[in-house]
């Protein structure tokens, strides 16, 4: 008998390649009032925390206008979402792999930092709704990634415990967050990393090892 019995997955950078998406949305949003985010920033800072945790970021290192953060957050969810619905399409790999392993006899769940629109939105778009049981969001939680809240919320949702699950990461911020969640944790470097070789297989290692 199997004893991991779920596979939760991040989704920008695992299933999703929507980091330039969120970067440009972002971007757009702020320079409305003369703020940026260089790339470098980005890549090396902002990554995978929620739009929420940049701004106040922004506020303390740059002067960035609390006052302004809800507006520019609903701008920069609005761009997003523009260009969700004319460049998310389905990867095959990613089909192939979830619906593989959900027939395995997986349970198969999304934990995201992005609000719940945004990710529902995308795993349709995606065609990978479907295949999941779950779904928990930055909406979802009080405290995001870094924090294991999200994956420990996605757990309960499942009703398993840690020991169970494999999460499958990207980002150093997501890391940390499965990390400290106590499961077991899976990194790749990017969305064409995610496939059911790479999966099966460190499945496989986990397996032999309990």
């Amino acid at each position: 008998m199997k004893k991991i019995k779920a596979i939760i997955f991040d989704m920008d950078g695992v299933l999703i390649e929507a980091k330039e998406w969120h970067y440009e949305a972002l971007n757009k949003a702020l320079q409305l009032f003369g703020f940026a985010i260089s790339r470098y920033d980005h890549l090396t800072t902002y990554d995978g925390l929620p739009t929420k945790k940049k701004l106040e970021m922004l506020s303390l290192e740059s002067d960035l206008p609390k006052e302004l953060h809800l507006f520019i957050n609903e701008m920069k969810q609005l761009y997003t979402m523009e260009m969700v619905y004319t460049q998310c399409k389905p990867k095959f790999i990613h089909e192939y792999a979830l619906s593989s392993l959900k027939t395995s006899g997986y349970r198969l769940a999304v934990a995201s930092n992005s609000v719940r629109d945004t990710v529902e939105v995308m795993m349709e778009k995606a065609c990978l709704a479907q295949y999941l049981s779950v779904i928990v969001s930055a909406s979802d939680v009080i405290k995001p990634k870094p924090d294991a809240e999200i994956y420990l919320k996605t757990m309960s949702k499942l009703q398993l415990h840690p020991h169970e699950c494999l999460i499958i990461e990207d980002n150093e911020n997501g890391i940390k967050a499965a990390r400290l969640s106590g499961a077991h944790v899976l990194e790749v470097r990017d969305v064409y990393d995610v496939n059911l070789t790479k999966i099966e297989n460190y499945l496989a290692v986990i397996e032999e090892r309990l």
